[in-house]
Formats: structure tokens, C-alpha cells, sequence
């Protein structure tokens, strides 16, 4: 039997990765030879001390068990003292973080704790799509902000339609920002958090990229700009820094209020983090410093690699400050999409066409740095004798 879906399913567009993962499948049982730009999933090992982390706390039976709502004090600890160190901001461990089943899980459903029917979010164009998705399920109307590249890709607060702001409760922003790689600064936070105070918004800042910086950048956090904790949370992946996407685990941090929504909801649906998983995350954090060094060089190395072989291509991009992304604008008489499919088709190569990301994100194409740089070297030259 057949069941018609849910109008908030309805709404939804295709989820973006599962239609990149289709072709990508397709593709690889014809028997092509797929280099995979597509999607931002680590290829670095986890490290060893959280693989270690996790076989002893997995032998020990107590961790078998349900987890606590608010996760393992161990764990929101370890979170703290990373935050302080970090970005030099303090936060209450009890009231102020609180665990997630990755960042991802968490930034779906923070609108369903302040977000009714009618109310509105604002959201970046292009995105990483849960902002929408999120949004939608909460019943909320979205009002996008595009990013563009003639703002260095920060959406222009002032141009938000007023006639609409009225209905606004909640603001998503993402610095160092998925997919177009741009950074934002402290003054920009500064604005958003004058913004916010202004129009009585939540702040949601997702904050997954802010440790895969180069060239001696460091991403700010919000909270480093003074009035952020009256109206902000952050959200903080362990997946990216650490190389652990499939672990799942994140957490969020910030006004107190806003966490016990967000907790308030997550006690409802979810069971916390495996405990042995939140002991691994306790160990990365503890020995953040001994590991990311070498994840950045491995990364600036291979960022180097594809801008400069696509800037020889005549596809002009700068090097970007951070994140593991390219955000690269395709070449004339070319779509997203069809210079997505152009590179599939004619040189096996997966990439992400920009306008799945929203529509401000057509004329572009986002690419990975998350393979071997000799896949990245042919790759480029894949592109240059069969496309070029």
C-alpha cells in the first residue's frame, strides 16, 4: 500500500545529498571511476586517543545504559573548558551546553521550541539545507537573506524586508559558512546582535567550521562579542575537527533559556548520546591541540592544490580562509546544474550544484577538499582535457 506524506513533507525539496549519493551509485556500478567532490565527509581518520576513548568506555557495562537528557557532566565539562580555551568565553556546564546527537539533530530542532504556526525564521541563501527543513517542520514561514558575493557573501540585514520582520522569531547564521566559505567577522557578529536584540530574535549560529581555518585565520565565536549570550546559541559538531561524522556528537551552547528549549524538546524524542561515544568526546576535546595542526596542514595542502589548478582552468576562485569548501562560479552557458552534470558525465567527477543549496547559490558549484590530494591533481586534469 501507498500512504500520501504529511504537508510538511510536501514542502520539503529533495534532500540534496541523497540525490548526489543516487547519481554517485549509479555511476560507480556502471563501472566509472567516480572521484567524489560532492560532500564534505572527512577521509582523515578519527584520531587514535578517541578511538581508544571509546573501546574502553564501551567495555565498561555502565555505558550501556540510557544516557542522562542533559548528557554526562564529563562530557558538558570537557565543553567548557574547551570553549574557554578556545575563544576565551565561560559558560555554566549545568544551564548553558547542552549535548547533541551531532549539531545537525540539534539545529532541526531548535524551531520546534519557539517557532508556531506563522511565525517566521530568517535563513541564508544559500544554506545548509535543515535551517529550512527545520523551519518547515515547525510550521514556520521562512524569509531568506541572500548571500552574495558582493557583501562577501554576509547577508545585508538592512535589506530584510521590514514589512515581514514583524512575524520573525528566530535568525540562522553560519561563519565560517557552508558552502560558500566565507568567514565573518567580529563586527558582523556585532551587527547580528545588535539586530537581534532589536527585533526580539533567537540567534542560531552554526559554528561546525570554525576549527578548520588556514593560513593563521581563527574563526571568532559570537559569544566574543559583548550581549550575544542575551539572545544567541551556538552549535558546536565534534564531526569535522575530529573526523568523527558518523560518531555523532555535538553540542549546543549559550542562553540558558534557549538551551532548556531546546532541551525541553530533545527530552521528548531523543535518548541522549551513547555514553562510551560522550567518554571519545571528552578525549578529543582534552587533546584538541595535540591533533589539529596536522588536520589544517592536510587541508590547507589540498585547498592549495584545487584553487590553483582551477584557477589555471580559467575558473577564477579565491583561496578560502576556511571550512574544507570551494565555492567555485561555472564557467558561461553553464547552469549549477548542468556543469554539475557535465562534470559527472564527461570526467566522472561528483561535485554540488550551488542552487540545491538555495536559490542565490545558481552559477555555482561547491567542491570538496575531503579526498587524497592525487585525487584532487586528477580531478584537475580530468576537467582540463575533457572539459576545458
Amino acid at each position: 500500500m501507498q500512504f500520501e506524506k504529511s504537508d510538511r513533507l510536501k514542502k520539503l525539496p529533495p534532500y540534496l545529498f541523497v540525490e548526489i549519493d543516487r547519481a554517485k551509485k549509479k555511476a560507480r556500478e556502471e563501472g566509472r571511476d567516480i572521484i567524489d567532490l560532492g560532500i564534505g565527509d572527512p577521509d582523515i581518520p578519527t584520531p587514535k586517543f578517541v578511538i581508544d576513548a571509546l573501546v574502553k568506555a564501551a567495555k565498561d557495562p555502565a555505558t550501556h545504559r540510557y544516557s542522562l537528557d542533559q548528557g554526562m557532566p564529563e562530557f558538558r565539562n570537557a565543553a567548557r573548558k574547551w570553549l574557554s580555551k578556545r575563544f576565551g568565553v565561560d559558560f555554566n556546564p549545568d544551564t548553558e551546553i547542552y549535548p547533541l546527537i551531532g549539531s545537525k539533530e540539534g539545529i532541526a530542532h531548535i524551531p520546534l521550541a519557539f517557532i508556531n504556526p506563522g511565525d517566521a525564521v530568517l535563513v541564508p541563501d544559500p544554506c545548509y539545507p535543515p535551517y529550512r527543513s527545520g523551519t518547515i517542520f515547525a510550521g514556520g514561514e521562512i524569509i531568506y537573506m541572500p548571500l552574495l558575493e558582493k557583501n562577501r557573501f554576509l547577508p545585508d540585514l538592512k535589506s530584510v524586508n521590514h514589512h515581514l520582520l514583524h512575524k520573525a522569531k528566530m535568525i540562522f547564521i553560519n561563519y565560517p559558512n557552508n558552502p560558500t566559505a566565507a568567514v565573518g567577522d567580529k563586527k558582523f557578529f556585532k551587527d547580528v546582535v545588535e539586530f537581534a536584540k532589536k527585533h526580539s530574535l533567537i540567534v542560531c549560529s552554526d559554528t561546525a567550521y570554525s576549527e578548520i581555518t588556514f593560513d593563521g585565520y581563527k574563526a571568532p565565536s559570537i559569544f566574543e562579542v559583548e550581549g550575544a549570550r542575551d539572545v544567541a546559541v551556538e552549535f558546536h559538531s565534534l564531526s569535522k575537527t575530529f573526523n568523527m561524522t558518523g560518531w555523532r556528537i555535538g553540542f549546543a551552547c549559550g542562553n540558558a533559556s534557549i538551551i532548556e528549549g531546546l532541551a525541553k524538546v530533545k527530552s521528548n524524542i531523543d535518548s541522549g548520546i551513547f555514553s562510551a561515544i560522550q567518554r571519545a568526546g571528552v578525549a578529543a576535546l582534552e587533546n584538541y591541540d595535540k591533533h589539529i595542526k596536522s588536520v589544517i596542514k592536510i587541508y590547507q595542502e589540498r585547498r592549495d592544490i584545487l584553487a590553483d589548478g582551477l584557477n589555471s582552468l580559467g575558473l577564477h576562485v579565491e583561496k578560502p580562509k576556511a571550512t574544507f569548501y570551494i565555492w567555485v562560479k561555472v564557467p558561461p552557458r553553464y547552469t549549477s546544474a548542468t556543469f554539475a552534470k557535465a562534470l559527472l558525465e564527461k570526467c566522472d567527477i561528483v561535485v554540488t550544484p550551488g542552487n540545491g543549496f538555495g536559490e542565490c547559490g545558481e552559477g555555482y558549484v561547491r567542491m570538496v577538499v575531503t579526498v587524497d590530494k592525487k585525487r584532487i591533481k586528477e580531478a584537475v586534469e580530468r576537467i582540463r582535457k575533457r572539459l576545458a
